[in-house]
Parts: structure tokens; sequence; C-alpha cells
């Protein structure tokens, strides 16, 4: 692995020359060409003067700044070299701060920073051990490929790691992103969704693997070999408009649960998985039609208790309670009733 750049750490007093090494691989990602869909020929880019109309090679390309619509200024690199700036050679470091501090919205490219020959083996080690024991990520300047940037140095597994960052003026405000009004979540919702949380295990190889990659991979052989591309069979998560956002947490906790092996404890007070992602609408009124059981049960309770209580001589006899109500609910608080009888026996 061949560096992409070398500069020096400027450290208080204490210079540290490194050497920078790209840390992502941006062939491994997919990419497509553009062809013609009438013969599969490639089409490219190629290179045209606007003025001649005609291609030119690589050698005959410069660097222009636009001014405005009609005026382009010539730099040469001798141009750019000429440039007053202090990190053209060199990373001074501004400020040590908690990593959280940093937006991630203005993480960039990463590389890897290693020790620039022997003399500055000793200096790297102590400014990632500092960090390190301090817990806190330098913050600087530097310039790389003809721009100055913004940079983050922390440590990473024994080595030192930057991390280029975005100006603020490059990250874009966030008008039009929130909700038009305000939305009030019940706490027991956002309990709910916490259990969620919580309910997630640990990432897995099989969770950041590109399996898109290996998909795509699989159709163009298949194509090659003039054959049907084969899938491994995948359970589809269930989708569809889901009514009771509470039931949908509570769903969620259990498929989460179920998909780890786990047994479900919370069986009773969790609503069916097919329900939340089904048919809501008939889950609403199925609820609504029990609650009006409920209610009658309720009220049947409250007849049969009546009942009991004119029959409590007898259970307190000793003798079976003869209540023939045939409603549960009557049965259960004429066995509570029984029950309470026995308890003051043995007193």
């Amino acid at each position: 692995m061949r560096p992409t750049a070398k500069f020096s750490i400027s450290f208080g007093l204490v210079t540290i020359p490194v050497a920078a090494y790209n840390a992502t691989d941006s062939s491994a990602s997919v990419s497509f060409v553009r062809i013609h869909t009438a013969d599969g020929g490639r089409v490219r880019n190629q290179p045209v003067c606007s003025l001649e109309g005609e291609e030119i090679t690589p050698d005959e390309i410069g660097r222009g700044y636009q001014v405005d619509k009609d005026t382009v200024v010539p730099l040469s690199d001798e141009d750019l070299d000429a440039l007053p700036l202090p990190t053209a050679k060199t990373l001074t470091i501004l400020a040590f701060v908690a990593g959280g501090d940093i937006d991630p919205l203005q993480m960039d490219k990463g590389y890897y920073l290693a020790a620039d020959g022997a003399a500055a083996a000793k200096p790297y080690v102590l400014l990632r051990d500092a960090m390190e024991r301090h817990q806190r990520v330098g913050l600087g300047k530097v310039a790389l490929h003809g721009r100055e940037t913004l940079a983050m140095i922390r440590p990473v597994e024994g080595a030192l790691v930057m991390q280029v960052l975005l100006w603020p003026h490059q990250i874009r405000p966030m008008e039009g992103v929130l909700p038009d009004r305000e939305v009030e979540v019940p706490a027991d919702e956002v309990e709910a969704a916490e259990t969620l949380m919580d309910s997630y295990g640990d990432l897995s190889e099989e969770d950041v693997h590109d399996h898109y990659r290996e998909a795509l991979e699989e159709i163009v052989a298949a194509k090659l070999a003039h054959r049907e591309p084969h899938f491994e069979e995948t359970e589809e998560k269930p989708a569809g408009q889901v009514m009771d956002l509470m039931a949908a947490l509570q769903d969620s906790v259990r498929a989460a649960k179920k998909s780890r092996g786990e047994e479900d404890t919370e069986h009773a007070t969790v609503t069916s998985l097919s329900g939340a992602s089904g048919r809501p609408a008939k889950k609403s009124a199925a609820r609504k039609a029990d609650a009006k059981k409920t209610t009658g049960s309720t009220a049947a309770g409250g007849s049969a208790t009546k009942k009991s209580a004119a029959r409590a001589p007898k259970a307190t006899g000793g003798k079976k309670s003869t209540s023939t109500a045939k409603k549960p609910a009557a049965k259960k608080t004429a066995a509570a009733k029984k029950t309470t009888g026995r308890g003051r026996r043995a007193g």
C-alpha cells in the first residue's frame, strides 16, 4: 500500500512526520458502466474542448477557477504552490475535544497515519497514548490534494487515524425536514420504543455483509452461463400500515426476541404479529368488541357478587355453593368468596 500524502503533525513544539494511507477502498463497492442498449457498446466520457470541438489528451488538461458563467481564470501548479498556506506540509492541531462533539455529518474520507521514519516513532506513540488516556481527539487543518480541509485525529487500535471533515458551511440547513406541526408522543410509547431498542442484539458478521454485491455477482454469473440466478430464500418482513403504534412496538419486541431464539415471557401482553402487519382495521374492530364483552362481563360479575353475598352463610358453614350462574365472572366471584370464608376459619 502506497501513501497518498506525507506531512507533519504539529503538536505544540513537537513535530511528527507521518505518511497518510487510504483507509477505505472505493473499488470494492458496486459500480456500473454506461452502455449503448442497442448493441452493448461502452459509452465513454471523452474530453472535448468546448471552443475547438476536438478531443484532447490528459496532458493538455489543466485547472481553472470559474469566476462567473463566462470567465474562467487558469491556475498552474506553481500558482497553487505559492499559496501562503502553513497547512501545506503540516497538520496543525488547533484543539482537543471529546469525540462526541464532532457532528457525524461532517465526517468524510479516512486515512491511516503511519510514523514516517524511526525518529517519528516516539512522538507518534506519545500523541497516541496521551489522547487515549485523556479520551480526546485532535482537531486541525491540513492541505490535501491541492485544498485545505479540516481534519480529526484519533487513536484506533494502536494507530493514529485521520478523518477529513467538511467545513461547517458545507452542511446544509434542515429547512423543510422537520414535521410541519408539533407532535407529542405519550410516555408509555417512548418506553415501549426504548424496550424495543434494548431487545436488539449486537451486530454480527452477517449483518454487515454486502449481500447486494453477492446477489449482483450471481446475476452476472447466471447471464454468462445462460441460466436462471439462484438466491437463498429469505423470510419476508411483515409490511403494511399499522394503525396502533403501541401494538407495533410490542410486536417488534416479540419479533426481535424470536429472531434470536429467545422465549417470549410476556406472551399474554404482546399483540399478535400478524395483526400488526396484516389487517389493522379488523384488529381495531376486534378490540372494540373485546372491550364491550369485558364491560358486559363486569356487569355480570357485579350481579353475581350480590348473589354470592346472599349465599355467604352457606359457604361459611362448610357447604358447597349452590350458585347456578352460568357466566364465568359469576363463578370466579363465588370462588373468591368461598376462599375468603375458608381463610377466616383457618384463622
